[in-house]
């Protein structure tokens, strides 16, 4: 996993609708929490990204966007947000090039670790947390990127 303080590699997905997404362009004015998990519609999966979605308001509030990222298509990631009411984007790393840029593959190159990183407008890797199983500890941490959030508009 990137350590904090580095910067974070730049890159170019699809998302939920096939669209060309780079991460300067999620940054925009904002601090960026991006997260990576398994797949869609597993049990834990949807319970993070439904949390998630529960702190959007608040998100928005204090100047954070969200992406999420696994390999899934961009059509399956169109019905996961869809059936959840996801309001942030959902993109699709179907080769696993970001997840290995971002050192979150699993274990022996199979599946995704589940990492979430605040990342600054300057593209620096603010704060992140790796707990693979523990969902508790991911909506811990985006809560405790709320107060970064503010702090740094």
């Amino acid at each position: 996993m990137l350590a904090v303080g580095t910067r974070a590699p730049e890159f170019a997905l699809p998302d939920q609708d096939g669209t060309e997404v780079s991460l300067s362009s999620l940054l925009g004015q904002r601090m960026l929490v991006l997260y990576f998990y398994p797949a869609d519609f597993t049990l834990g999966c949807t319970r993070e990204a439904c949390a998630i979605r529960d702190m959007n308001a608040e998100l928005l509030g204090a100047g954070l966007a969200v992406a999420g990222v696994s390999p899934q298509g961009p059509a399956r990631h169109r019905a996961f947000r869809e059936k959840y009411t996801l309001p942030f984007t959902l993109l699709s790393d179907a080769d696993k090039t970001v997840i290995k840029m971002y050192q979150v593959n699993g274990p022996l190159g199979i599946g995704v670790r589940r990492a979430t990183f605040l990342i600054d407008r300057g593209r620096m890797i603010r704060d992140a947390i790796l707990a693979d199983f523990k969902i508790d500890k991911h909506v811990e941490f985006i809560r405790n990127a709320l107060a970064i959030g503010v702090a740094g508009r």
